[in-house]
């Protein structure tokens, strides 16, 4: 959902009948709630749909509220809760479904998100957006009904027919060594399989929507084109060890900067990184991490590149001064809901800005 919705949703929301609040506290800092995701401010929001639901805890409106921050937060179990419980007490509240959907998918249920949706397209028959999401998730539900699976006790691959069958024992080990290498480089190892998808180009396009430069992807699973970029072992390799990268880190928080995330998986794809100096040089200077902090998806192909130079360097550096281990335990203090420049200065031994600074 854009965040201008926020502002339609929340003079929607906010605006219903004061009877229906218990106590009239509980509108104040509804409005307050709804403020702060306005103006990107999801902690705070959190806060204040708490502080309402203490008053009015039967209020659907605040559950919703409360999830839609834990949404945005990556708290993704304390969301599914909330719009659950939203939902319970007002099964009409569509917008709750609508997240509950994608919270889901994103959590890699790709079933429970077509039920969800099956259900908010017929509430909402004049939403092209969800129904258009409900039928590229049957396309991909169907296509991986028909797909073959390899595994081994860390990593589960499925592809299509038998032409990628021996890809996906080449990946398979291509996986493993990546889950050796970089996990003890960060001191930290998934604690259940990983799923891993191979694709064709346009399967790939269709059903993650990633822009043109995307080598792969990662949204609770990895999914892999295996055509083009992927006909040699030292592009697979590259390609796996990112996305597994990825895949450890959301083993550790979800709400992590994405130049942090990207950052370490650029990193660690290999040990050499001149590819980033090099890209950083002829662009004449570093971009800043502040402006890094969200998807990548916004910046073009040129843009890109400099984004992923910059975060890759940025690690490196992290890691030769301060450890993987510093790394691993700032990625925990984000998941546990620390601020991340409260989290950096512990971890790191300094603050943020000053490391932003000296990097620039």
């Amino acid at each position: 959902m854009a965040r201008t919705s926020w502002v339609v949703l929340a003079l929607a929301l906010v605006g219903g009948p004061a009877a229906a609040q218990i106590d009239p506290n509980a509108a104040v800092l509804e409005r307050r709630a709804w403020e702060a995701l306005n103006a990107g401010n999801a902690r705070g929001a959190a806060d204040a749909f708490r502080g309402a639901l203490q008053g009015d805890p039967r209020n659907a409106r605040l559950h919703f509220g409360a999830g839609t921050a834990a949404y945005l937060e990556r708290r993704d179990d304390d969301a599914k809760r909330e719009f659950e419980r939203a939902l319970d007490l007002d099964p009409t509240l569509t917008d709750a479904r609508v997240l509950l959907g994608q919270l889901l998918y994103r959590n890699s249920d790709l079933y429970g998100a077509i039920r969800v949706y099956e259900r908010v397209v017929v509430d909402a028959p004049g939403d092209k957006r969800s129904a258009e999401a409900l039928e590229r998730w049957r396309r991909e539900a169907e296509l991986h009904d028909r797909m073959r699976h390899s595994l081994n006790e860390r990593f589960t691959v499925s592809f299509q027919g038998p032409e990628e069958a021996e890809l996906a024992t080449q990946a398979l080990t291509s996986l493993d060594r990546a889950y050796w290498r970089i996990g003890q480089e960060l001191a930290t190892f998934p604690n259940q399989p990983i799923a891993v998808v191979l694709y064709t180009t346009e399967q790939f396009r269709d059903i993650t929507r990633s822009p043109a430069w995307a080598a792969a992807a990662y949204d609770g699973t990895i999914r892999v084109p295996v055509r083009g970029a992927l006909d040699n072992s030292k592009e697979l390799d590259r390609v796996l060890a990112h996305e597994f990268t990825h895949a450890l880190v959301r083993t550790l928080a979800r709400n992590v900067p994405t130049w942090l995330n990207e950052g370490l998986a650029a990193a660690l794809e290999n040990p050499d990184i001149d590819w980033a100096r090099d890209r950083v040089r002829a662009a004449g200077e570093p971009m800043s991490l502040t402006t890094l902090r969200t998807s990548f998806q916004r910046l073009n192909g040129e843009q890109a590149q400099v984004a992923y130079a910059t975060s890759a360097i940025a690690v490196r550096r992290l890691l030769d001064e301060s450890g993987g281990l510093a790394i691993t335990n700032l990625l925990r203090d984000l998941g546990e809901g620390v601020d991340f420049d409260q989290a950096f200065a512990r971890r790191i031994q300094r603050p943020f800005a000053s490391f932003q600074s000296e990097l620039r």
